[in-house]
C-alpha cells in the first residue's frame, strides 16, 4: 500500500512538474508573440506619426498659403481704389503742367512784343500755377506714403493710429476699388465718426485689413439684394466709430439680406463662406477675428435680422485716452 501511495505522489509530481514546464514553454511563447507584436506597434506607430507629421506639415504649408492668399486678395481690392485716389490728383497735375507751358510761350510773345505788364501778368498764373502742381503733387505723394504704410506686412508692432482717418481711406479705397471692377455697382455711403476719439494704440495695417473685409462684405451684401431685383431697395453701408469710457467700437452698417441664423454661428470658421466658388476663400472673418481677439484683446461683434441687413462692430480697448 505504502509503495503504491508513494508510486501515485511522484506520477503526480511528474504530472506538476510537466504542467509547469508547458505553463513555462506557454508564458515563454505569450511574451515572445507580445514583443513581437509590440515592435510591429512600435514601427506602425512611428510609421504613422510620420506620416501624420508630414500631413501636418502640409497643412501647415496649405494655411500659410491661403492666408497669403487672402491677404493678397485683400491688397488686390485696394488696388484699384489706389489707383482712383492717385489718379485724381494726377490730372490736376498733368493739366496744370500743360497750361503752364502755353502760359509761357504766351508770355515769350509778350516780351517779345515788350509789353512787360502783361508778361509780369501771365508770370503770376503760371506762378499759380506751379504752387497747384507742389500741391496735388504732396497730395499724391501722402496718399502713396499712406498705403504703404498701412499694406506693409505685419510685424505685430502696434502704433499710435488716427482710427477715423483708417476707417474713411478704406471705406472711399473699397468702393472705387468695386467700381473699377463693376461700374454698375453704386451705395450710398454713410460716416460717422466721434470726433472725441484720440490716436489708438493697435497695429494699422491689421486693423486696415479687418475694416476692409469687413466693408468688402458689406458691398457684396448690399450688392446681392440689389440684384435680387427689389423695387425702391437704395443700397446703403454705413461706417461709424464710437468711444465708450475706454472702448472703441468701429461698425460696419449695410443694409442686406442679413446673415441666417441657422449659419450664424459658422460665419468665424475658417474657409466657411455663403459665397459662390472663385468668390471667396472663407478665411476673410475667420483672419478678422483673429486679429481683432488674439492681436489686440478685442471682441468682434454681429447683429443681423435677415432681409434687412447686418452690423459688425470690432471693440477695441483704448489705453491711450
Amino acid at each position: 500500500m505504502l509503495a503504491f501511495v508513494a508510486y501515485r505522489m511522484r506520477e503526480k509530481n511528474e504530472n506538476m512538474r510537466q504542467n509547469a514546464i508547458e505553463l513555462v514553454k506557454i508564458e515563454a511563447e505569450k511574451s515572445s508573440l507580445i514583443a513581437s507584436q509590440n515592435e510591429k506597434l512600435e514601427l506602425k506607430v512611428k510609421e504613422r506619426t510620420s506620416e501624420l507629421n508630414q500631413s501636418l506639415n502640409d497643412l501647415k504649408a496649405t494655411q500659410s498659403q491661403l492666408i497669403q492668399s487672402e491677404k493678397m486678395a485683400s491688397l488686390g481690392e485696394l488696388t484699384a481704389g489706389i489707383a482712383h485716389e492717385i489718379q485724381n490728383p494726377l490730372n490736376f497735375v498733368n493739366n496744370f503742367s500743360e497750361v503752364s507751358t502755353e502760359l509761357i510761350d504766351e508770355m515769350n510773345e509778350e516780351l517779345d512784343n515788350g509789353d512787360i505788364e502783361e508778361a509780369k501778368a501771365i508770370s503770376i498764373d503760371i506762378k499759380q500755377n506751379l504752387e497747384k502742381i507742389n500741391h496735388h503733387g504732396k497730395r499724391a505723394d501722402g496718399i502713396v506714403k499712406g498705403m504703404l504704410q498701412h499694406s506693409r506686412s505685419s510685424e505685430g508692432e502696434k502704433e499710435l493710429t488716427d482710427i477715423n482717418k483708417l476707417a474713411d481711406e478704406y471705406l472711399r479705397l473699397a468702393y472705387h476699388g468695386l467700381r473699377a471692377k463693376d461700374k454698375s455697382f453704386n451705395a450710398e455711403l454713410i460716416t460717422d465718426f466721434d470726433k472725441s476719439i484720440g490716436l489708438v494704440n493697435v497695429i494699422p495695417q491689421d486693423i486696415g485689413r479687418v475694416i476692409l473685409n469687413l466693408i468688402t462684405n458689406a458691398f457684396y451684401a448690399v450688392d446681392e439684394k440689389k440684384k435680387s431685383g427689389i423695387k425702391k431697395y437704395e443700397p446703403t453701408v454705413s461706417v461709424s466709430t464710437k468711444q465708450l469710457k475706454n472702448q472703441i467700437i468701429i461698425s460696419v452698417k449695410d443694409n442686406g439680406n442679413g446673415i441666417p441664423k441657422h449659419i450664424l454661428d459658422k460665419i468665424f470658421q475658417p474657409f466657411f463662406t455663403t459665397k459662390p466658388t472663385g468668390q471667396g476663400t472663407g478665411l476673410g472673418l475667420s483672419m478678422s477675428y483673429d486679429i481683432i481677439t488674439k492681436g489686440h484683446g478685442g471682441e468682434l461683434k454681429v447683429q443681423t435680422e435677415e432681409g434687412k441687413g447686418t452690423t459688425f462692430s470690432i471693440v477695441l480697448t483704448n489705453t491711450t485716452t
